[in-house]
């Protein structure tokens, strides 16, 4: 990966009588080292990639401290890491996107659960949930429930994020049992400072190693009979010693109101936005302090009954704020009061949305009707007048729009190498027909789409070519299924691939190779360019993914008999490979690679050393695409068939012409797709390339004014 996090790095050096200033992410992985940790693994994804992404590159740092970090190559992975703290004092730690990512490592968390651990074992999940997120909406909270693990959901403060790493370690030792520590977008990317203290090199490490393994134990093992007393052993003391951890240590915190009949439980990382919700009722000051008393969860999973019990008996009626469905935690509530006795009225999703992220907005009108019904007394005027300015706004735009406000949905990148293919597809489907398309997790989605309007289903990362199995055999035209190079990694080659070729299916494959998992921030693969090609190679415009031949080498390895490798931005030979594979008489699975470089990390090796050259007084040339107004057709069928941003349109200056004209304007990186889509679908012929030097030779200046005089013969007078 080009990015450096090298400030990232220095801050995780920070000691005690120091204070950190960061993100919240940064805090998480500063307070792992805090804990003594020994090893960290994990795959990246949003909104947590950037704690793997700095351990990685304080790769020395670490080494100092003895602790072991290793990305892995799926969530299954990762999660099997957290074996070496089953029998061994070692405390780890594993990181990944949720829900979809403890999804891939089910397999091993429920074998690790069975027998518990000895050193603390920690889950850095991102809980990518709500209207910004890019995953299925499900919860954490429900695999938690069902194999007995502990779930924190901190409060997202910084002081209370990183005291919850720390106290998750000792917690899951506590227990003998994993712990999620559940972290939403709003926490990672939060804000704010700490106290440090100094980074605890950990007694069992790279650098003090174990003589001998431990003893054989059966009973350690995830394998029946002993798999019968750990389902016993979760119930009988593991629970009951998280629950007592969780009391005799506050991890949970109870904040006083001016009023005790009335109080609220909320999940930790909706704390923030439910004092905003009470600010604008003037229920709660910019501080927290305010009328309702409020059970903070920290650990959301297991509650503790006894503090249920006694932070509900005095009160008439309490809410619960808890996001996402089911209400999981509502129904344990009202089960610990049902069976303690206590009459307390329970509101939760009767008042509060049943689905979608709890922001402040909808937190306020759930308020406003459960303090409506038990305080009307209060003064509620300020919160309902403020939800009804929100309305009013809306309605004001939607009635000057005369409809609502358009989407803005996520697409490729200026000159990303993946658009072409896609423009190559749109147009072989008019030779060979509509094909069944079976999509992928990765930048590739973007496809889905306009100007593309691609895919008829994603089944998750690496699965494209899986999910049509049960297509195939019943169209009549071949699939099509699009994964990229990390999801040929995480899980296609073994789901889809290996499937294909042991089934003899007859299907089509085009992986995207760019070199990187780009859609989670370039993060390096198996398939990367390592430094000593990308150092060997002189021209730093080339591509360097054609360069690792990796991914080719594993395919002919397995069995694949029909394989072509074709560079992104040949459109036309892209097509043409394309309709090939359909018509090809051919049986069996048939894989396109498209070859092209993720551009961002291709900019950020381009920029510098251009930077470089120019600074020295050398000669650069760049290349750069227009489009010849004169020429131009006003049809505009480029666009459509392109989608690049910097593809756009303006007004003639033909005050004959109407319609506005193509242009390219600034930032376009001179990839070349739209002379190339031109070419390929036999567009007007509008589109220029042109080439600009900078720090020319003697020959070129002399050049360039001989043709400037030329040109100047030839103007009119």
């Amino acid at each position: 990966m080009e990015v450096s996090f090298s400030k990232e790095v220095s801050q995780l050096r920070q000691g005690a009588g120091t204070t950190f200033h960061g993100e919240g992410i940064l805090a998480i992985t500063k307070a792992l080292l805090q804990s003594g940790v020994s090893y960290v693994g994990g795959y990246q994804g949003a909104p947590v990639s950037h704690l793997l992404d700095v351990m990685v590159q304080a790769e020395d740092y670490l080494a100092e401290l003895g602790v072991h970090v290793e990305a892995c190559s799926n969530e299954a992975s990762a999660a099997a890491m957290l074996g070496a703290s089953i029998h061994y004092p070692l405390r780890g730690a594993v990181t990944w996107k949720s829900v979809v990512g403890t999804n891939v490592a089910a397999d091993a968390l429920s074998n690790l659960c069975s027998p518990g651990v000895t050193g603390g074992a920690l889950i850095v999940v991102g809980e990518d949930y709500g209207e910004g997120a890019s995953v299925i909406q499900e919860r954490t909270y429900a695999f938690a429930l069902k194999s007995s693990m502990i779930l924190i959901d901190p409060r997202p403060d910084l002081e209370v994020m990183v005291r919850m790493v720390e106290e998750g370690f000792a917690l899951s030792e506590a227990a003998n049992t994993p712990a999620f520590l559940q972290l939403r977008i709003r926490a990672c990317h939060l804000r704010g400072r700490f106290e440090c203290k100094d980074n605890i090199a950990p007694a069992v490490s790279r650098r003090h190693l174990m003589a001998d393994p431990a003893a054989f134990d059966y009973g350690r093992l995830a394998h029946p009979p002993a798999t019968f007393r750990h389902e016993k052993l979760k119930s009988e003391a593991r629970l009951p010693a998280a629950r007592r951890y969780i009391v005799e240590q506050g991890l949970n915190e109870l904040f006083d109101g001016r009023r005790d009949d009335l109080g609220i439980i909320v999940q930790g990382g909706v704390y923030n936005a439910l004092i905003r919700a009470l600010q604008q009722f003037g229920l709660a000051d910019a501080f927290g302090a305010g009328e309702l008393p409020i059970l903070n969860l920290n650990v959301a999973y297991p509650l503790a009954p006894q503090q249920i019990e006694d932070f509900c008996r005095s009160k008439r009626a309490v809410l619960v704020v808890e996001e996402g469905q089911p209400e999981f935690i509502e129904q344990e509530i009202a089960l610990i009061l049902h069976r303690a006795g206590i009459a307390t009225r329970l509101h939760g999703k009767d008042v509060l949305p049943m689905a979608g992220e709890y922001s402040v907005e909808a937190i306020a009108g759930g308020l406003a009707a459960f303090v409506g019904e038990h305080a009307p007394e209060l003064p509620l005027a300020g919160g309902r007048d403020w939800l009804a300015a929100i309305a009013a706004r809306r309605e004001m735009v939607s009635a000057a729009l005369g409809a609502p406000l358009p989407a803005r949905p996520p697409g490729f990148c200026v000159g990303c190498p993946e658009r072409p293919v896609f423009s190559a597809i749109k147009l072989a489907q008019q030779t060979v027909g509509k094909v069944h398309y079976a999509a992928d997790i990765g930048c590739h989605s973007f496809a889905t789409f306009e100007p593309f309007s691609f895919g008829h289903t994603i089944l998750g990362y690496g699965m494209s070519l899986a999910s049509r199995a049960g297509v195939s055999p019943m169209m009549q035209r071949r699939t099509l299924a699009v994964m990229g190079d990390g999801g040929f990694w995480h899980n296609g080659l073994l789901t889809g691939v290996e499937s294909a070729l042991f089934n003899g299916d007859d299907a089509v494959l085009l992986i995207m190779k760019n070199g990187y998992t780009s859609a989670t921030g370039t993060q390096e693969i198996i398939s990367t360019p390592d430094d000593e090609i990308k150092a060997q190679t002189a021209d730093k415009h080339q591509s360097l993914v054609d360069r690792n031949v990796t991914i080719e080498h594993t395919l002919r390895g397995v069995g694949v008999k029909w394989l072509r490798v074709v560079p992104s931005y040949e459109v036309a030979r892209m097509k043409a490979t394309l309709e090939e594979a359909f018509s090809t008489d051919f049986d069996g699975l048939k894989v396109i690679v498209a070859e092209g470089e993720c551009q961002l990390e291709r900019q950020r090796r381009v920029k510098p050393w251009v930077a470089g050259r120019l600074k020295r007084g050398e000669r650069v040339q760049r290349v750069k695409y227009g489009v010849d107004e004169d020429v131009c057709s006003g049809d505009h069928a480029c666009i459509r068939l392109s989608g690049c941003p910097t593809l756009t349109l303006k007004d003639s200056s033909d005050p004959l012409r109407v319609d506005p004209v193509a242009t390219v304007i600034d930032g376009c990186v001179g990839c070349g797709l739209c002379g190339e889509n031109a070419h390929a679908a036999t567009l007007c012929p509008s589109f220029y390339r042109a080439e600009v030097v900078s720090n020319p030779g003697v020959f070129e200046r002399l050049l360039a004014r001989l043709r400037q005089g030329v040109i100047g013969l030839l103007q009119p007078a």
